[in-house]
C-alpha cells in the first residue's frame, strides 16, 4: 500500500474523530449533571419522609437538589445541620 494512502486515511480518522468525538463529552458532562439532580431530588424526597417524624424538612429545589446529588449523603447531612442550626 501507498505511504500517502495510509497518512491520509489516518488524517481523515482523526478529523473525523474530532469532528464526531467532540459533541459527545458536553452531552455526557450534562447526563451526568442530570442523573445527579434526580438522585439529589430523591434523597431530599426520602430524608423529607422519614424526617417528618422528628421535625425536619429539607426544601426540595435546584440548590439542595445539586448539593445533596453531587455530595451524596454527607451533602444531605450538611444541610440537615445548616437547617437545625439556623432555623
Amino acid at each position: 500500500m501507498n505511504s500517502a494512502v495510509i497518512i491520509t486515511s489516518m488524517v481523515v480518522l482523526i478529523a473525523l474523530l474530532l469532528v464526531l468525538g467532540a459533541p459527545i463529552k458536553p452531552l455526557r458532562f450534562l447526563a451526568q449533571g442530570s442523573v445527579k439532580l434526580v438522585i439529589g431530588v430523591l434523597f431530599l424526597f426520602f430524608f423529607n419522609v422519614f424526617g417528618a417524624s422528628i421535625g425536619l424538612h429539607l426544601p426540595i429545589n435546584l440548590y439542595t437538589a445539586l448539593i445533596t446529588g453531587f455530595l451524596g449523603i454527607p451533602g444531605l447531612a450538611s444541610l440537615a445541620a445548616i437547617h437545625l442550626f439556623i432555623f
